[in-house]
């Protein structure tokens, strides 16, 4: 695992039966929209009158989508896309999504944000009944489960509501068959999930509005826990057997994963992040000169803070977002230049100061003294790290890059150890009470599992990632390494 929290997964849906746009092109828009979320790879999957092609590779969606593999993808009448971040599995074509399969019963494919906690369980059973698995991930694991209910259903939503009674864990979905589309949120509603319509009335379902703005698309409403939400020739309709009236939504969404312009269960990313700025300066005051943010997601708390406490706001990093793989350098000298080019403090700002450093989070805490030695290299006076999220103590299950007790600085040491091990002259994390206040949601009761080791529902003894693989260790890192160029770790 690499020194910092990585995103999950963005996944994408677009019904029309206008036949004014295209749904291959549109579906592209909305994972750049939605390329935070997973840089390892994506795809594309498009049906064109029953018939299902794709393309699908490790990459950005840049890279991956030239004019020419989105024009092949034909015209069609729905789409699912997938930007991946794999919290399990292998970085190779054969694990990006969609997931496209073919069975008796015709074609489909889907495309998933999340993680299941039975998944070993049930790939064991699958493959004692003769299943054969091309990937290493849960995904493949939901579409057997649907595949199998579909054999005896009379139809495929019918199939994915039968599916959902072996399913535990964490998934958004959204599926298409050569008729439907439909999206899919877990009972517990871990991860996000939006609706809405376009001008000329296609539907879209999102991980994140920001990809329905991207769209000019209105938004609709977000999926309730436990939903199934059907589009097809007979209209839109909501099957609701599996709905929980309560859902558990991972709060680290708010803190890091969206983006700011994004809202979420109706609640603003960016404001989220401005009242988790407000709570830490009540928490944890600090006596400084300027208040700066690490770039991207501790800008918005570095605003708050600097509002609650009086204490001026600056910019004090600048960010070379042109610049990749910097934590694989041969050498330790080569590794802080490598930081250097990527991030850089802005000396005028910070020289000669008391700073107030706010970020998101400290996994193992090299990252977080890579970015102090700057600002004291710069020739900061103090730098005093305030961190918008409490301490990692334990491992998610959920969808997030969160695998081991031993990865993490927090259960290795206290408050004042990781203060020293990072270099700063003081350390405060915002509470978890705090971290639960920033979207105050009457409808949500935010997991925060990774900061409590209790989580809302039961969780595996065993929190090894990669369950199913035969290369481990290195092999692994070097795959993450070839393709996560645009990873926060520095």
């Amino acid at each position: 695992m690499e020194s910092t929290i990585h995103e999950e997964c963005g996944i994408f849906g677009i019904y029309d039966d206008t036949g004014h746009c295209d749904v291959a092109l549109d579906t592209y828009y909305g994972l750049f929209s939605l390329q935070h979320r997973g840089q390892e790879s994506c795809g594309i999957a498009v049906n064109d009158r029953g018939v299902i092609s794709y393309h699908k590779k490790v990459g950005l969606v840049r890279d991956v989508f030239t004019k020419e593999e989105i024009t092949k993808l034909g015209p069609g009448q729905i789409a699912i896309g997938h930007t991946r971040y794999s919290t399990f599995g292998t970085v190779n074509d054969t694990n990006a999504q969609p997931l496209v399969v073919r069975h008796v019963k015709g074609q489909m494919a889907l495309a998933h944000n999340g993680n299941l906690t039975n998944a070993p369980e049930l790939r064991r059973n699958l493959e004692m009944q003769g299943a054969i698995f091309h990937t290493t991930n849960d995904s493949e694991i939901i579409a057997y489960e649907i595949i199998r209910e579909r054999l005896k259903c009379a139809s495929i939503e019918d199939a994915v509501c039968q599916a959902m009674y072996n399913l535990a864990g964490a998934y958004s979905l959204v599926i298409m068959s050569p008729e439907k589309l439909i999206a899919v949120r877990d009972p517990n509603g871990f991860r996000p999930l939006v609706m809405g319509r376009m001008k000329e009335g296609q539907i879209v379902f999102a991980s994140e509005t920001c990809a329905l703005d991207a769209l000019g698309a209105s938004f609709i409403r977000n999926l309730d826990a436990g939903e199934i939400v059907v589009v097809g020739r007979e209209g839109i309709h909501s099957i609701r057997t599996h709905v929980q009236p309560v859902k558990h939504m991972c709060v680290f969404e708010f803190v890091y994963f969206a983006r700011p312009d994004s809202v979420m269960e109706g609640v603003s990313v960016h404001d989220a992040r401005i009242r988790a700025g407000r709570i830490l300066a009540q928490e944890h005051p600090a006596d400084a000169d300027v208040v700066i943010g690490v770039p991207d997601s501790g800008l918005d708390a570095a605003i708050g803070f600097s509002r609650e406490s009086g204490i001026p706001y600056e910019l004090g990093f600048t960010k070379n977002k042109y610049i990749a793989r910097t934590f694989i350098q041969p050498t330790q000298g080569q590794r802080e230049t490598a930081v250097r080019m990527k991030l850089n403090a802005i000396a005028s700002v910070v020289k000669g100061k008391r700073v107030v450093m706010v970020d998101d989070s400290i996994v193992r805490g090299t990252t977080s003294a890579r970015i102090v030695s700057l600002l004291k290299d710069a020739g900061a006076k103090e730098v005093h790290v305030r961190i918008s999220a409490p301490p990692f103590i334990s491992p998610c299950y959920f969808g997030t890059d969160i695998d081991s007790k031993k990865h993490l600085i927090a259960c290795q040491m206290n408050i004042d150890g990781i203060r020293k091990a990072i270099g700063a002259d003081s350390l405060g994390y915002l509470s978890v009470e705090g971290v639960k206040q920033i979207a105050a949601n009457p409808g949500c009761d935010f997991c925060v599992g990774c900061f409590t080791e209790k989580y809302p529902v039961p969780v595996p003894a065993d929190a090894e990632k990669d369950k199913f693989e035969t290369k481990i260790g290195q092999e692994k890192n070097e795959d993450r390494e070839r393709v996560h160029g645009d990873a926060k770790e520095f």
